[in-house]
């Protein structure tokens, strides 16, 4: 019987259009009023995460970051995995090609909650963004000086071909890339993102065990449940170590290409209520049965 539920926000959560679909937000009252404890897993930062979550139950956790922080709705700190700021100094030295794609993001609710040296916010990918959470984002030259504490993770962001090039790179020998980074590829995580549609990705280099896996299987202790007991729902490369980790894995039908493994349910599409479709008959539906 589920009674966790790991749940994306873009792309599985939310339609095309970057809205809540009513019944997304029906089901997952049905699931709580059940007995199911829900999060929300995101690659998003809590600031971010937590407009999403205004209209749905006080009992859910935010699981952001790609697990390297969990909130309760009221913003109290339950679980924290930042990188640690001499491995973040490795990777930015281990990546000074890509210096105008890095930014460092740090567990802060204000200011300099994002740090960039020579992005050009003025991307296509990365304008809207800008314009609506540009108070958050500061600028320091070099981005080392940025690193007065731990930081949540390093982001990459650009073109999804060089993008892919540069997580596998980071994946399969960090230190490669540049004389000057001594450290292991053990001291840090990648996580992959992307939106071929629009040829734009995004890569998220944490802590190791901040994924969403490994904060998916942290919450599911904390209450004491097996992995048989989970379910996750995603649509993207970032959510599958959480996907592997659930006993019952979902994707949404509009899943990036090459997501897909034999024994995985796939339910709708983000614009058919998918996810609600997945919540009634795969965790709510054993129950009414």
């Amino acid at each position: 019987m589920i009674r966790l539920i790991g749940i994306d926000i873009d792309g599985t959560l939310l339609d095309s259009r970057g809205h809540l679909p009513d019944a997304n937000r029906e089901a997952i009252y049905e699931a709580v009023a059940a007995g199911i404890h829900v999060a929300l897993v995101t690659g998003r930062s809590y600031p971010f995460a937590r407009p999403v979550a205004d209209t749905l139950p006080a009992a859910l956790t935010l699981i952001v970051s790609s697990g390297a922080v969990e909130r309760s709705m009221d913003g109290t700190v339950l679980a924290r995995r930042l990188l640690d700021r001499r491995v973040a100094e490795s990777v930015l030295a281990a990546t000074l090609p890509y210096r105008d794609h890095a930014a460092l993001i740090f567990d802060r609710d204000e200011t300099n909650q994002i740090v960039f040296e020579t992005m050009n916010w003025e991307h296509p990918g990365r304008k809207a963004y800008w314009l609506r959470n540009h108070h958050l984002i500061g600028q320091a030259v070099p981005l080392e000086d940025a690193l007065v504490e731990d930081p949540i993770e390093v982001m990459f962001n650009g073109a999804a071909v060089a993008m892919r090039e540069l997580a596998d790179s980071l994946r399969r020998d960090p230190r490669g890339l540049s004389r000057r980074s001594p450290q292991a590829k053990a001291d840090w995580a990648v996580s992959l993102t992307e939106y071929v549609h629009r040829d734009f990705s995004l890569i998220d280099v944490t802590a190791p065990t901040a994924t969403k896996g490994h904060a998916l299987a942290w919450r599911a202790g904390q209450l004491g449940l097996s992995r048989d007991e989970v379910m996750a729902v995603g649509d993207n490369f970032n959510d599958v170590e959480m996907l592997e980790y659930a006993g019952t894995p979902v994707l949404i039908a509009n899943a990036v290409e090459g997501l897909r493994r034999p024994g995985w349910h796939v339910t709708g599409h983000q614009d058919a209520d998918g996810l609600a479709q997945a919540i009634r008959e795969l965790a709510l539906g054993p129950r009414l049965s």
